[in-house]
């Protein structure tokens, strides 16, 4: 399996993570005090998130992508469902076998 391959499961995983963070956990730490459910998720999503990036670095590399490229990848992961498209545009693009 290739970088890209294993890449683009990690950003989705990633992406998923960042919205139940968001959008279930932190209303629920806020709302319905329970600071458990920012604890784990947050946490989950922490391990996702450098994973994100060290992926991210390998398909670099082995794709040979441009700095630009990665850096606007790299944004993505900051913003709520931009993996999501990430993960669509890389879809189409044929990984190069190291």
């Amino acid at each position: 399996m290739s970088s890209l391959n294993i890449f683009r499961k990690v950003a989705v995983a990633e992406g998923i993570s960042y919205i139940l963070l968001l959008f279930i956990a932190m209303p629920l730490k806020y709302w319905a005090d329970m600071p458990l459910a920012v604890k784990y998720t947050g946490w989950a999503h922490g391990l996702l998130f450098v994973m994100y990036g060290a992926c991210l670095l390998m398909a670099w590399q082995e794709q040979k992508w441009k700095f630009g490229k990665v850096v606007l990848i790299f944004v993505a992961s900051l913003l709520p469902f931009a993996p999501f498209i990430v993960d669509k545009r890389l879809k189409d693009e044929r990984p190069i076998k190291a």
